[in-house]
């Protein structure tokens, strides 16, 4: 079969077109432009990558070798409805479909086991949790993580393997493509306003992905928060657990309770107790853009809802006490509508607060743009008073050069991709 991939590039397609490939599909794509992805797919025997997503290009991989499947990204229809590789395609009668179809395919025609991480926030550090304990313990598996870690490909097809790892994503219904065989479920708060309108919607998508799954473990809190009933084949842990600190000695409490949830619910899978499995996650390296120390005292970190603010702040603190300054990119401008309420206090507690432009991608043009300055207004008179805007300039440079020589903690909320905070402190400080 062969499959082609419209933005191979991208951080979820990318790792998914490597496991076709590994799993023996005929695998070919484009991306908008070259990056140090596609590059890395090309060294790993993706070759038939082409820059530029035109009917032309697509054309002539298809009269070479016929297209049996077109996978795309939610974001391609949204952006452009007659995206010139999605017409060509139904055109011709090729299959069409995102990338969560073609992971339930593959997962099903090699007999593995799915084991799915879901929830607003946590759910790429616990996958990649739940890899390394794997990996640890010399278990074969399969895997798809959204963010690079250290100790493997984002992406992998063991055919030694039982069970597939996958962060399960729950934009545009993404995870109900899947019936797991255990899901964790890191934490729900309510995100993708764009998706789901109400907080009951986004409920109610988790309370169908817990029903399609024939384990499940999940936290008290969210027993309450969706009203659930657990089933004797679901797990609830206590938030606040004295075990979770006692064992696990990771930053952060968030860190630590993802250890923990991670822990107890492959006890069973991995033939070890949790409290073994525990101890085995202290020496969990981390992944990137998760709290990730850029340059010594400078981090950065996806934290882009009010709920993984908070954890991000949390760490800082436990890190830096009250020596945490803080630069801030929101992620999309109907997000910092939806959020600006709780947006008030979040910073109240930081030593220095300095707002950058938000990463705009499929925005709502006739939505009001939430500069830098109307952020700040937003805030309490409190964060305020130690609040400035700033553009990813040189002066901004400089001031986080300042607070660096001055011992403090700079914590960057980024969006990440090109363009962005993210990208640009990796360029002006890691040299």
């Amino acid at each position: 079969m062969h499959i082609y991939f419209s933005g191979i590039g991208g951080t979820a397609m990318g790792p998914l077109a490597l496991i076709a490939k590994q799993a023996g599909y005929e695998v070919s794509g484009s991306d908008k432009q070259t990056s140090q992805y596609t590059d890395y797919l090309k060294a790993h025997g993706i070759e038939n990558i082409h820059i530029g997503q035109t009917a032309e290009e697509i054309s002539k991989i298809h009269q070479a070798k016929p297209i049996d499947w077109l996978v795309y990204s939610s974001a391609v229809p949204m952006e452009d409805p007659n995206h010139p590789e999605l017409v060509f395609a139904k055109d011709r009668g090729i299959k069409t479909s995102k990338r969560d179809e073609l992971t339930s395919k593959i997962i099903a025609d090699k007999g593995l086991k799915l084991v799915a991480i879901a929830g607003t926030h946590g759910k790429t550090t616990t996958t990649a949790m739940a890899v390394w304990l794997f990996k640890q313990l010399k278990v074969p598996v399969s895997h798809s993580v959204g963010a690079k870690i250290s100790f493997g490909d984002m992406g992998a097809y063991d055919p030694k393997s039982q069970y597939f790892v996958l962060e399960a994503d729950e934009f545009d219904l993404n995870f109900l493509s899947f019936h797991p065989y255990m899901s964790l479920i890191t934490g729900i708060d309510w995100d993708h306003p764009d998706i789901y309108p109400s907080r009951e919607d986004y409920y109610q998508v988790f309370r169908q992905f817990i029903d399609q799954s024939e384990y499940a473990a999940f936290w008290q809190s969210d027993v309450k928060r969706l009203d659930h009933k657990p089933t004797d084949h679901q797990m609830v842990l206590d938030d606040d657990d004295p075990k979770i600190n006692q064992l696990i000695k990771l930053t952060g409490q968030v860190n630590r309770q993802n250890a923990w949830l991670t822990a107890n619910s492959l006890l069973s899978i991995l033939n070890e107790p949790a409290e073994k499995l525990a101890k085995l996650l202290n020496d969990f390296p981390g992944l990137s853009r998760r709290f990730e120390e850029i340059v010594p005292g400078l981090y950065s970190d996806y934290a882009h809802t009010p709920g993984k603010i908070r954890g991000a702040l949390q760490m800082a603190h436990e890190v830096a006490a009250d020596k945490v300054v803080v630069v801030y990119e929101g992620l999309h401008n109907l997000r910092q509508h939806f959020i600006k309420d709780e947006l008030k206090n979040l910073f109240d507690d930081v030593k220095h607060l300095y707002i950058v432009p938000s990463y705009l991608a499929r925005e709502d043009q006739t939505l009001e743009l939430l500069t830098p300055t109307k952020i700040l207004n937003l805030l309490s008179n409190k964060s305020r008073q130690q609040a400035e805007t700033a553009q990813l300039d040189d002066k901004l440079k400089q001031v986080i050069q300042k607070h660096l020589n001055d011992k403090n903690l700079v914590l960057c909320l980024s969006a990440g991709g090109g363009g962005s905070l993210d990208e640009w402190l990796r360029r002006e400080f890691k040299k």
